[in-house]
């Protein structure tokens, strides 16, 4: 734990927690780095194979949550609203800035995702590997 400006900053289960000096949270940060290695190569590697921009859309989503399982259930909860979308190419339009992808590959490749995502909650969340940065 350090002390800095009169802040505690703590990284807790992967997760960075900034307190003020009474006790308060004041924010809760998550960034890909702090992904599981299975989740990470799960979801952000196997999206990288289709489309960086993809990569982009998971990688920005880490930071609206609070730890591995949070990510894991956002990152489903999108998928299945993406391919539940009537207007798909408005969804690749969207996730790829216009750029012109195979609606079909990418299908397959969200469904893949949601299949690693089953795979990876396998393992309980204690159990999960986690890179050591420090």
């Amino acid at each position: 734990m350090k002390r800095k400006r009169g802040y505690k900053y703590v990284n807790l289960g992967h997760v960075i927690k900034t307190w003020d000096i009474l006790g308060h949270i004041l924010n809760t940060t998550m960034d890909t780095d702090d992904l599981s290695i299975a989740t990470y190569n799960g979801i952000i590697t196997e999206a990288e194979k289709f489309n960086h921009d993809l990569t982009l859309q998971f990688g920005v989503l880490a930071s609206e949550c609070k730890n591995d399982d949070d990510y894991l259930g956002k990152a489903e909860a999108l998928i299945k609203e993406w391919l539940s979308v009537t207007d798909f190419d408005e969804i690749i339009d969207d996730v790829f800035y216009g750029e012109d992808v195979n609606c079909d590959e990418f299908k397959v490749t969200l469904n893949k995702l949601l299949a690693n995502i089953t795979e990876i909650r396998k393992t309980p969340l204690d159990k999960r590997e986690y890179e050591n940065w420090g």
